[in-house]
């Protein structure tokens, strides 16, 4: 039966609704204005100079007011942190500096590495949060350890969960730690160019959080309720300025590259390709709070290979982007519908497939990228980029252009409108060429909502695809989705839905699932025991479940869970899940070429797992999650898990494995699936990095191993050198080789 929804109609009620919600009762300080509240810290003119060496003793750092009064968020969230950390802030005419006292009640410190951009989970740190434009959806985050070693990345979407935060963003600032009898400090300078922001603006937002292994106490600076993530931007307080910074006169930053290698496909048995190239990236402020990215012959041979995995899904598999030429305001382009109803995936953009249906790099001739903030309610975003025509491939020259457009809505909340387009340009004679659409364009229109205090969350969308397609009319290519959740500290309540027309196949999108409407509503409770090894336990569940209009119910999944978190910071999870598939088209789960489950066949099957992840403050740490249950018509027996070993500081050696054995009746197939992927990464100094990844699946007959060495000679410059070899698992054939060396040198104008 046709569902009779008007999604339009929807989207309109669910912003006028959830706008209402959007107005909280002033009970909580974070519930104010900005402009309202009392500054946290002040910032003063620097007397004089300041080194960067990690010990705080110029007198430039006490000249204005320090933020102090560190919240306990971890083990509990009620009272001061017993171990305190002391914040002082400063600037002058090109520099923000940020200095931090962090007391310890031991000095055995726990790092993983030396490698810059290291995860806080589990290591001693302190991270900075930066938000110039006192939106709370969006911030600079820096930070450091007690051996001096950097992170830097970008927060989005208020900060709801870690797939909002991107620590693939690189960029010139300065920083160095210091370990003390007591205490640990650290002296950071960011360049204004480093920043965007808004001139004339006195009060910027700002927060910080620590990790402490030796009191095993993770705190806040401005107080953060533990059912909200530790990075949270919906509670950040103003710092207060002597004055408005002023902006560079010139943010003009070029990085030229050149690389060299050769490659060989031994399967093919064609000579080996030696190849050279040179090709430069340019960031140029064009406001400081827009910037201008441009790339020339962009090579990304330095990116580290995705992690692969065992798919057991009829779907395609999302990887993460992690090109540094489209991480700055990602979100801005990339974070409309949602994940598997997004109109715009950068990595289609320079990655696609031949005629065998084998995955290959297009070359990309040039690129063009604006996008920031126009004020303190305006964002845009403006992306242009050419592919070359690949005959060999059988792939045309492509043009993609992306429009976005953000505005505020309230404290925290945003409608925005997102127009994507794909042009190909099909030669006069286009029988070598794959059968491509001349265009395929897709308009879309969001709202994103976020309470002041995150109580209520959610978004709803409405997307039109245009493409050449004529047998469908436009009620035909649309998809439409909306999500609200309401969490306080002892329960979260969850709905979402979505629907996505048969004719909605934006090319440059990721859609892996077309022509169902699915609801998906979840529920939690959440209890803080005051005595035990528990800190916190909860309890939830999930129901997920798609039709097809024309048919009816294709797929169910009914879960429920248990998860312990223990104040030992390890964390285990129980749960049990039954599901229903219906088979439209014949399937092998496998993937091993057996006979497949046949098509118009439904199956019901219920499995149980569980998940353990130890204690990683520990030199030896692991995470084991088996599974076993049934699965289609027959059974499932998994094992995944991983054992960390950490050679402080010099890094780490991390081992993943999983097995997975699916039992099936005959005709069908029986296979154990494995996959191991051992990494090794040593950091020699806070310069010098090699970090070897090998990952043997036998689902897909694969090993490869990838070598990278990185030496970053001057800040953001780097030499890379990277090797990567391929094998059939069946016969340990070299399938392909290539050795790549690349070089890039950072230049400021």
């Amino acid at each position: 039966m046709e569902l009779q929804i008007r999604p339009i109609l929807f989207f309109i009620l669910m912003a006028l609704s959830t706008s209402l919600l959007a107005q909280p009762m002033m009970t909580d300080p974070s519930d104010l204005p900005d402009e309202k509240l009392p500054a946290r810290a002040t910032l003063a003119r620097t007397s004089g100079p300041i080194v960067i060496d990690g010990n705080i003793d110029e007198p430039s750092w006490f000249q204005g007011k320090p933020a102090t009064g560190f919240w306990e968020y971890f083990p509990s969230d009620t009272s001061l942190n017993k171990v305190q950390t002391e914040i002082y802030l400063a600037f002058d005419d090109n520099f923000l500096y940020i200095a931090a006292r962090c007391e310890s009640v031991g000095d055995e410190y726990v790092v993983n590495s030396l490698r810059r951009d290291y995860r806080a989970g589990g290591n001693d740190n302190l991270t900075f949060l930066i938000d110039p434009f006192q939106d709370k959806i969006n911030a600079f985050v820096f930070g450091m350890n007690p051996y001096g070693v950097m992170r830097e990345a970008l927060i989005s979407n208020g900060g709801q969960g870690f797939g909002d935060w991107d620590s693939g963003w690189d960029n010139k600032w300065k920083g160095e730690s210091k370990i003390h009898d007591g205490y640990w400090s650290c002296e950071v300078a960011i360049p204004f160019s480093t920043l965007r922001f808004n001139p004339g603006t006195e009060r910027w937002n700002f927060n910080a959080y620590r990790f402490d292994t030796q009191s095993n106490t993770r705190s806040t600076l401005v107080r953060i309720p533990q059912n909200q993530t530790i990075m949270s931007l919906a509670y950040m307080d103003p710092i207060e300025w002597d004055e408005s910074p002023k902006p560079p006169k010139r943010n003009i930053s070029i990085i030229p590259f050149a690389t060299a290698g050769t490659n060989k496909n031994f399967e093919e048995g064609t000579p080996a390709n030696n190849n050279f190239a040179v090709g430069a990236d340019a960031k140029i402020a064009v406001t400081p709070g827009l910037n201008l990215d441009l790339t020339v012959n962009p090579d990304f041979s330095q990116v580290e290979v995705d992690q692969q995995v065992i798919n057991l899904d009829r779907f395609e598999v999302f990887f993460p982007e992690r090109r540094q030429f489209f991480l700055e305001n990602a979100d801005l382009f990339g974070s409309f519908g949602e994940q598997r109803v997004n109109p715009f995936f950068s990595r289609r953009i320079g990655i696609d497939r031949d005629t065998a249906g084998n995955t290959v790099q297009v070359p990309i001739l040039y690129g063009a990228r604006l996008s920031g903030k126009l004020d303190n309610n305006w964002r845009i975003g403006v992306l242009n980029m050419h592919t070359l025509q690949d005959n060999e491939a059988g792939l045309p020259a492509v043009n993609y252009s992306v429009g976005a457009v953000q505005r505020k809505v309230g404290q925290r909340s945003n409608i925005g409108m997102i127009f994507v387009n794909k042009q190909a340009f099909l030669p006069d004679n286009n029988e070598t060429m794959q059968d491509v659409d001349a265009y395929n364009r897709v308009i879309g229109l969001d709202y994103n909502l976020n309470t002041p205090d995150n109580k209520w969350t959610g978004k709803t969308y409405y997307h039109q695809a245009i493409t050449t397609d004529d047998e469908l009319s436009a009620t035909d290519k649309f998809a439409h989705g909306a999500r609200l959740e309401y969490r306080v500290r002892d329960v979260s309540v969850e709905w979402s839905h979505r629907w996505v027309r048969e004719g909605f196949t934006p090319e440059l999108g990721f859609v892996p699932r077309r022509n169902v409407f699915r609801v998906n509503p979840q529920a939690q409770l959440f209890f803080y025991p005051e005595k035990g090894a528990i800190n916190r336990w909860q309890v939830g569940a999930e129901y997920s479940s798609f039709w097809k209009p024309e048919y009816g119910q294709t797929d169910q999944q009914i879960r429920s869970f248990l998860e312990l978190n223990y104040k030992n910071t390890s964390e285990l999870r129980f749960w049990v899940q039954n599901d229903y598939t219906f088979l439209f088209n014949s399937f092998d789960p496998t993937r091993t070429g057996a006979e497949p489950l046949a098509a118009d066949s439904d199956y019901r099957y219920s499995s149980l797992g569980l998940s353990y992840q130890s204690d990683r403050r520990k030199v030896l740490s692991y995470r084991l999650t088996p599974q076993v249950g049934q699965f289609f018509n027959g059974y499932r027996y998994s094992m995944r898990g991983s054992l960390t070993y950490r050679y402080q500081p010099l890094g780490q050696i991390e081992m993943n494995v999983n097995y997975t054995y699916i039992d099936l009746p005959s005709p069908h197939a029986s296979a154990g699936l494995f996959l191991i992927g051992p990494r090794i990464d040593l950091t020699f100094s806070k310069s010098l990095f090699l970090t070897t990844f090998l990952q043997y699946n036998s689902q897909s007959e694969n090993m490869n191993i990838n070598t990278r060495f990185q030496w970053r000679f001057a800040p953001v410059s780097d030499f890379f050198l990277v090797y990567t070899d391929n094998y059939d698992t069946f016969d340990w054939g070299v399938k392909n080789r290539a050795i790549v060396a690349k070089v890039t040198y950072w230049l400021n104008l």
